[in-house]
């Protein structure tokens, strides 16, 4: 603390005056009276209450005193003084994870954007690069000197739920630091000192944190299956609390129907799991936990209810080339001699065997005929608007043999006027030739197609499964103009080019077309269910050339209101006293 005007420091005579003026003011003189009837009774109160009489006499002078002393000190200009931005330029990271929406009163996400708009009023002049984190870090500003379009920008910063992953951000800053002094405030809730490249002497790092004392209760996992009767259900939770915590958990249904609900107590630093059974079978199910904590995103999840995977088998018979691209598709692939592949029935198999069709509870995939002879093809391969070309281009693809199709089957690709890949009414995926007789293995549409044949069969063909918040994908679509929707029905975006991007919010959404429609889950990951203890910290100091500066904050304003306050009491006190003594 300082004075910048101390040279008014001898108006500290004003007090002095005051004073001697109560020093040297008229004394009454003793007066002898008539009764002292009432006496005892005023002395024995004056004893009881000496100060408090003391100061009823001199308030005035006290009131009077300690206003002129104010006015003193505000002529003075007092002032503390703080840290303010060093550098040449500024640096912002913001963390937009999930984990940010953690926080007693306001988030902490919010509070960093306070303390973001409080610093841009102490730039003076200094550019600033603001960069979000994600998968894909963005510098939303780019060197902005422009104080209100800096303020805009932060106010607009939003979560995105996205895992932070800092390193990456961290490498975008250091692409805008380069060699001229810098202040990097990266605003998050944790950040290991490790992380931080601090090789350069030229740039100060000062990481702000979340709060300590944040508490959470997450669901940290949950799955639900059916056997096409009733559903079961798992339901991890964890309490990062060192007390037990009592939480009511409740299971609803596509419609948001109860399910189930139970209260559970959940001991300090522990994991649970509970299981339910015999549930009504629905489309997506999601879990909520009702509990007193400091993060409630990570308190709802949902799920698709997923039927067991059916296990695919391939004919060792068939050509290698089919069984090593679907061996590269799903690892678990299984090869079974042709004399056993009518043992499972319970799986997807790929075979060239005509007489399985019908005869097993999954659809299988034809490579082929054993029942047939086949005939020589001309023409070029024509395909129709299926799911399964959604990413397979066959119009260069050569067929010099094909087997008859079959009647009662659709035909989705031919060559000339003759079938060439079908489909039969329960599922199954005929190929009406051997892959020996085409050039198709060595056209990138090859893996493609036997990857959207794996879809199809194995995954659930009503659901694109789990995505993480914004997440891009390439998803198997039938061609033609596919949309996502929110539970609601509220429009979201498109599917451009088969890549469908997820949105950031957790819950279930679809993905809807004029003819179909498909659902699907987006989940927080892991690290997004984990508060960590916040962290606030600076590393490093910039040289004198870095432009590190103090500022004055002046306290006049308080001491002035403070002064006011004491004009106001002792105009009161004054009042009561009667103005006319």
């Amino acid at each position: 603390m300082g004075f910048s005007q101390i040279i008014y420091s001898w108006t500290a005579i004003f007090p002095v005056i005051v004073l001697l003026y109560y020093f040297f003011r008229k004394k009454y003189t003793e007066q002898p009276v008539s009764s002292t009837l009432f006496w005892s009774e005023i002395m024995q109160e004056t004893r009881v209450s000496p100060y408090l009489k003391h100061l009823q006499k001199n308030a005035l002078l006290y009131l009077q005193l300690l206003a002129l002393l104010l006015l003193m000190l505000a002529l003075m200009n007092p002032f503390i003084t703080k840290s303010k931005i060093a550098g040449a330029q500024v640096v912002f990271i913001v963390d937009t994870s999930a984990t940010m929406l953690a926080g007693k009163e306001q988030s902490t996400f919010e509070q960093h954007k306070e303390e973001m708009l409080a610093l841009v009023h102490e730039l003076n002049g200094r550019p600033v690069t603001l960069i979000t984190t994600g998968h894909a870090p963005t510098a939303v500003l780019q060197q902005e000197a422009n104080t209100n379009a800096v303020e805009q920008a932060i106010q607009a910063l939003q979560v995105t739920y996205e895992t932070a992953q800092m390193h990456k951000s961290l490498d975008v800053a250091q692409a805008f630091i380069g060699d001229v002094p810098t202040s990097v405030y990266i605003f998050t809730d944790a950040l290991d000192k490790m992380q931080l490249p601090i090789e350069k002497d030229t740039v100060q790092w000062i990481v702000k944190g979340a709060a300590k004392d944040l508490k959470n209760i997450a669901i940290t996992r949950f799955a639900a299956t059916t056997d096409g009767q009733h559903a079961m259900a798992l339901v991890q939770l964890r309490n990062d609390t060192k007390e037990q915590q009592q939480a009511v958990l409740t299971l609803y249904d596509a419609d948001n129907k109860e399910l189930v609900r139970e209260e559970i107590a959940l001991p300090p630093k522990e994991v649970i799991a509970k299981t339910f059974k015999n549930l009504a079978v629905t489309s997506t199910m999601t879990a909520k936990i009702a509990v007193q904590d400091d993060y409630v995103v990570d308190n709802t999840q949902t799920a698709l209810l997923q039927t067991a995977s059916a296990a695919l088998i391939v004919d060792q018979n068939l050509h290698q080339l089919i069984q090593k691209g679907f061996q590269a598709i799903q690892p678990n692939v299984k090869m079974a001699p042709a004399l056993q592949l009518a043992d499972n029935k319970d799986a997807i198999i790929v075979t060239n065997q005509t007489s399985l069709l019908g005869q097993t509870k999954k659809p299988i995939v034809l490579f082929g005929r054993d029942d047939t002879e086949k005939f020589e093809a001309a023409g070029n391969v024509k395909t129709t608007n299926d799911a399964l070309f959604a990413f397979s281009d066959l119009k260069d693809v050569y067929v010099s043999a094909l087997y008859e199709g079959f009647e009662s089957y659709k035909t989705i690709a031919s060559v000339g006027e003759k079938p060439f890949i079908q489909l039969s009414s329960e599922g199954d995926i005929i190929v009406l030739a051997d892959i020996e007789d085409t050039d198709w293995p060595l056209h990138p549409s090859f893996p493609l197609f036997l990857w959207s044949v794996e879809q199809q069969l194995v995954e659930s063909s009503s659901s694109l499964g789990i995505f993480a918040p914004n997440e891009e994908r390439v998803v198997a679509l039938a061609q033609g103009d596919w949309s996502v929707y929110s539970q609601e029905d509220e429009f979201l975006s498109t599917v451009t080019n088969g890549i469908l991007t997820a949105p950031m919010k957790p819950g279930a959404y679809i993905a809807r077309s004029a003819d179909e429609a498909k659902r699907f889950i987006v989940q927080l990951q892991a690290q997004e269910r984990i508060i960590e203890e916040g962290t606030s910290y600076t590393i490093g100091a910039l040289p004198d050339d870095g432009g590190e500066e103090m500022s004055k904050s002046s306290i006049v304003p308080w001491i002035i209101v403070l002064a006011l306050l004491l004009l106001i009491v002792e105009w009161e006190v004054q009042r009561r006293r009667g103005f006319t003594n």
